[in-house]
Parts: C-alpha cells; structure tokens; sequence
C-alpha cells in the first residue's frame, strides 16, 4: 500500500510493520470484519422477526399454530447450535434448489435423490455455475445470516414469549373492559410493555450472538477466525515476502481484545436502553428511578 513497501527485505521495525498489516490478505481480514459486523446488524432484528412470529405462534389459540410455535422453540434449543448450523446451511441449500428445480424443469426424466446424491437440472443450481466470485460469496451470506436468525429466533422467541406473559393480565382485562378487542390490547398493552421484559434475555441472547459468529468459518465464510489462523501461523521466506514466526496468540489475542470492547459497547447502550424504557415503568427497574428522581 506505501510506496517504500515495494522491497520488504529492506525494511525493519514499524516501517516493516505497517506494510506487512497493509498486505492484501490483510485488507480481505479487515473485510472479513466488516462481514462479521453486518451479519450482527441483519441477523439481529431478522432473529428478533422470527422470534416475535414464533412466540405469537406459541401463544395462539389455533392449536396447530400453537404447536408449531412450541415446537419451534423447543426443537431448535434442545439441540446444539453447530449441529443446526451444519444441518440447517445444507438443508436450505437443497430446499431452495428443489423449488427452483421444480420451477425450471418440471420435465425432467432423472429424479432428485440418485443414491446419495442429490442432482438438480444446472438451470436450478444456486448459484449458476457461470455466476461471479461476489455472488457465490453473497449467496453464502445470505444462508448464513438465515440460518443464524432461524437458530437465535427461537430463543428469542422463548424470551418474548415469557415476556408476553409477564405484562399483568389485569391491565389487558381492563383494556377489553373498556371495549378493546384481543388484537387490539394485545398491540396496544402487551406489545408496548413486554419490551421491558424481554430486554434482559434479549441482551444475553445478543451477547450470544456475538459470541456465535465465529461460527462462520463452519460454514464456508472466511472471516476473522479464518484469517487470524491463516495469517498468523509461521511463513518462511520461501513462501511470504515478510517471513515470521507462529504468531497465531497474537491475531487471537487482538480477536480477543475486540469481543471484549465489542461487548463492552453493547453493555452500555443495552443498560441506556434498559433505563430508557423502565422509565415510569410498574417494574424493580422503574421504582428505582422514581426513588431516585425523588
């Protein structure tokens, strides 16, 4: 990137530094961090979808619709998170090619399942062979970012669906009392105050979260994990112009650092919108701020 980087050999010190962390495979590091951040911002409010659909689900009183909402729940967190991010990228994968198969070419003679292979017409293959590196990769993204809000979406939904039921019942008796419908309290009474509630489970749940997104490199992602591996295991001279020996506890000392200030950051605007929202709240929460301000 610096024009005195052109010969590394002649380099020391910072000046040797600064071009060895400006090298490309760097750069796709620094990327692979901007990938980690945006499957936080569209994960998050994607799971937190899932989760207010499964536990309105759970909570029907259609019986069909109740038990898919439970089952969703109860399925999804009794089995370990790897197994349902294996299973859940290879799954969605084929579902989605055995729709687009059927789409495509409703003709065709061969049937899906041959043995253990799993053969689609080309024209349902996503993505096309013939596509660009950015689609394939973007592709990827997306399954990642589905699997992750199907997996997180049903503890969210756990922690709305006890949160719907921690907001009083008599505050709801009152509102249909007073001539509201069911849907009407449940959007006007429930759904304004379950947040305070929920609040505290959906923060561990983000902290989880964030935790998680190593996972990635499970699946097919190179992100940050996969380059602080890659870049800081031992290079000789004959393989890398800036040779080094296995630095490896470095790059995941500095992955550390940012987990912990990442965390960190995410511990104070939670407890700001904590405070906010208990603010003349009927919780421990809001009875502390009104003794306070008193």
């Amino acid at each position: 990137m610096f024009s005195f980087c052109s010969d590394p050999s002649s380099l020391e010190g910072l000046a040797w530094l600064s071009c060895y962390l400006t090298t490309g495979k760097h750069i796709e590091m620094y990327w692979a961090l901007g990938t980690v951040l945006l499957l936080l911002a569209i994960t998050a409010p994607t799971a937190l979808a899932f989760g207010f659909g499964g536990a309105m689900a759970a909570r029907s009183r259609f019986l069909p619709v109740s038990l898919f909402g439970r089952a969703y729940i109860a399925i999804v967190r009794g089995v370990p998170d790897i197994a349902f991010f294996m299973f859940f990228v290879i799954a969605l994968d084929q579902l989605f090619e055995v729709i687009r198969h059927k789409l495509k070419c409703p003709d065709w003679p061969q049937d899906i399942w041959q043995g253990n292979d799993f053969v689609v017409c080309p024209e349902a293959k996503l993505p096309l062979g013939t596509a660009p590196q950015w689609v394939h990769e973007t592709y990827g993204f997306f399954l990642a970012v589905l699997t992750f809000a199907i997996v997180f979406g049903a503890f969210a939904a756990n922690v709305l669906f006890g949160a719907m039921r921690a907001v009083p019942r008599a505050q709801v008796e009152t509102a249909e009392a007073y001539g509201m419908t069911q849907r009407q309290a449940f959007w006007r009474i429930i759904v304004p105050q379950m947040w305070v509630y929920a609040l505290p489970g959906l923060s561990n749940l983000w902290m989880v979260l964030i935790k998680a997104t190593p996972l990635l490199f499970l699946l097919g992602i190179e992100d940050i994990v996969y380059w602080a591996r890659e870049l800081g295991g031992a290079k000789t001279a004959r393989f890398s112009d800036y040779p080094h020996p296995d630095w490896r506890m470095w790059y995941f000392l500095a992955l550390l650092i940012f987990y912990l200030l990442f965390t960190r950051v995410s511990e104070i605007v939670l407890d700001r919108i904590m405070r906010r929202l208990t603010r003349g709240q009927a919780t421990v929460a809001g009875e502390a701020q009104r003794k306070a301000a008193a």
